[in-house]
């Protein structure tokens, strides 16, 4: 999978509005600023567009499925609606199911529950914990990070073409890293797991909101992702993709909403006839809301164009890297190399810098939201950084004091709704920081490092 902007003009596209764009946020140094959200790979401000058309729906909220009362039959066909407005989001084939979750994590965890009995799992290092560990209850084969994305492919060839015995196979893969942001040969990989009778889930969470995803095109099997990194809140998932395996899988909860019949049995016991749609898996009362914001981001990224959202969102991309280029102690992190395609996540370490210390002064001295630690990704921060498995360090939770080396990196991360201005000051921060050094002194506390505020600047 590439990204081409060749033939596309940035200018064509203006940020979307999105919450919190005038939120202003105390400095430690004195004054406040306008809040730069740069942590859009862990959670997305929400898109304008879906909270007026949550708000706007708010009032006539009512049970799904369950009610004969006109806000619940409003409600239902609003949540069916929006099952297929994902189907068509996400070009799923006519056999296709779209289940709703509460996350990712939930969605790959509800397929691990449903994979058959002897199915062997190929995962690569290098993906997020939600995809790398809920194979618990399957043989696993973890893939070294491969280099290029060539040798993505011909590792994965080389590791189904040698299993046995033969039975059902499964390969989960990430379409963007959510630590470099690189993409990852998508279509390549599908197309040899098939060849040797595997089948493929695609991990797209941070693919979705940077890129389009086409089920079909791409031929995987599934797409997983999260409304809140796709610019909508309220703690909702989807599993998209292939029924059959789902439809023969014991329900991932059981209850009401999952039951098409309930008896008792003469004995004492009780038969239970599950349904075969994709309600066999959405026990329980939906969270209608949350699949209704989906719903709605889904509508607005493409109302909006995605080739004008991704062309813009490439040139930020470049700004950023080139402005990172320019300061030497910066490393910025890559599995492919400076030349691969990569949606709007970068991850970086500073020389001299403890990378929790560097994130604080971004936060506390200019306003600016990032994220620092290993991002769920421990076997991939580690790798791209050189150190050692054992070595100390946590996934946001760093033991290093400020100055000290850490064994965590920092990531920005942005996308349509980024003003310019974030991307700006950010470059400034980045380079005065290096530079100049921090205005504040720091400590650490509760595993986070924090300014000491009974300390004074460092002027």
């Amino acid at each position: 999978m590439s990204v081409s902007t060749a033939a596309l003009d940035p200018s064509v596209c203006a940020p979307l509005p999105v919450l919190g764009q005038d939120v202003t946020v105390p400095l430690v140094t004195g004054g406040e600023v306008t809040y730069a959200a740069l942590d859009y790979a862990a959670s997305a401000p929400a898109l304008q567009r879906v909270w007026d058309d949550v708000a706007a729906y708010a009032p006539y909220y009512g049970s799904v499925h369950r009610g004969a009362g006109y806000l619940s039959q409003l409600s239902t066909d609003l949540f069916e609606n929006s099952r297929r407005t994902v189907a068509e989001f996400l070009g799923c084939r006519p056999e296709d199911q779209v289940v709703f979750t509460r996350s990712t994590t939930d969605s790959l965890n509800l397929l691990a529950a449903a994979i058959p009995a002897n199915c062997q799992v190929f995962v690569y290092e290098t993906e997020h914990h939600a995809s790398l560990l809920p194979w618990r209850d399957a043989q696993v084969t973890y893939l070294n990070a491969p280099r290029t994305p060539g040798q993505a492919v011909e590792t994965l060839e080389r590791a189904l073409a040698d299993r046995e015995p033969y039975g059902p196979a499964l390969v989960c893969v990430t379409g963007a890293s959510n630590v470099t942001g690189e993409l990852w040969p998508v279509r390549e990989l599908a197309a040899a797991a098939h060849a040797h009778g595997a089948r493929i889930v695609l991990d797209a969470a941070q693919l979705a909101p940077h890129h389009p995803v086409d089920i079909a095109e791409l031929d995987v099997d599934w797409v997983a992702f999260s409304g809140h990194k796709l610019y909508a809140p309220f703690g909702s998932g989807v599993l998209a993709g292939r029924a059959d395996w789902l439809q023969a899988a014991e329900p991932y909860l059981a209850g009401g909403g999952a039951s098409r019949k309930v008896a008792r049995r003469a004995d004492g016991g009780v038969d239970v006839d599950w349904h075969t749609t994709a309600a066999r898996h959405e026990a329980g009362s939906p969270n209608v809301i949350g699949v209704y914001s989906i719903a709605s981001a889904c509508k607005a990224l493409t109302g909006a164009g995605f080739d004008s959202l991704v062309a813009r969102e490439q040139e930020l991309v470049s700004r950023v890297r080139e402005g990172l280029a320019e300061v030497p102690e910066v490393q910025v992190l890559s599995l492919f190399g400076d030349d691969a395609p990569r949606v709007g996540v970068i991850s970086f370490v500073v020389r001299g810098w403890n990378s929790s210390h560097f994130a604080a002064a971004l936060s506390a001295e200019y306003g600016i939201g990032v994220r620092d630690g290993l991002f769920c990704a421990h076997p991939l921060v580690r790798t791209l950084l050189g150190s050692d498995p054992q070595d100390p360090g946590e996934c946001g939770a760093p033991e290093a004091e400020p100055g000290e080396r850490s064994l965590n990196a920092i990531r920005v991360s942005f996308g349509a709704g980024t003003p310019d201005e974030h991307i700006d000051r950010f470059l400034r921060a980045v380079t005065e920081l290096v530079r100049e050094g921090a205005q504040w002194k720091y400590r650490t506390e509760d595993g986070r490092c924090v300014p000491d505020r009974g300390e004074a600047p460092q002027v």
